[in-house]
């Protein structure tokens, strides 16, 4: 779309029933990546919260405004303003230096995507203290060199992601409609 920002080596999946692309021989497979393999009911608060803003990030400012409006709503300004600043560290560096695209899903998809859980999954990782499993995950999605420091970047979103969560509350506050 003109006018519209977009993220590099990211790709979203279509949502259309049957929507497989055509491989090698003519095999009919999913693009790489977009396999669901969860919903985001079935997440943790935070790695729901991380696919999100991952997916509002890549439909662009509308619904970045949108998906920060709901932060603010949690946690009051003042964090989701930290917490913005630690999502655009971890996805600015992760999705620039990426081996292949990233897949996603859409916005209001109740399904999670393979290279979506694994992008939260390494920020659970992260957070909890187990870096040597954080690097290996790291290392399937970026560069070996830049494996270390997307690693410290997830822990210091998890961190600041779990840190005074709201209680009660759920991400996100409406029950996505669409599933696989």
């Amino acid at each position: 779309m003109p006018g519209q920002q977009t993220i590099p080596h990211l790709s979203r999946r279509p949502h259309r029933a049957g929507a497989f692309r055509l491989s090698g021989g003519g095999r009919v497979s999913l693009q790489r990546g977009s396999e669901p393999v969860a919903t985001i009911a079935a997440l943790p608060f935070h790695e729901a919260l991380v696919i999100g803003a991952l997916r509002a990030r890549c439909d662009g400012p509308d619904a970045v405004a949108d998906f920060e409006m709901e932060l603010t709503a949690l946690y009051g300004r003042d964090r989701m303003e930290r917490i913005s600043e630690r999502l655009d560290e971890f996805f600015g560096l992760t999705l620039r230096h990426v081996r292949r695209p990233v897949m996603r899903h859409g916005q209001t998809c109740s399904c999670v995507g393979a290279d979506e859980a694994v992008l939260a999954h390494l920020v659970s990782l992260s957070t909890s203290g187990d870096r040597e499993d954080a690097m290996l995950m790291a290392c399937l999605l970026v560069r070996a060199d830049v494996a270390p420091i997307v690693v410290s970047l997830a822990q210091t979103l998890g961190l600041e992601l779990i840190r005074q969560r709201p209680e009660g509350r759920a991400y996100p506050s409406h029950t996505p409609n669409t599933l696989h």
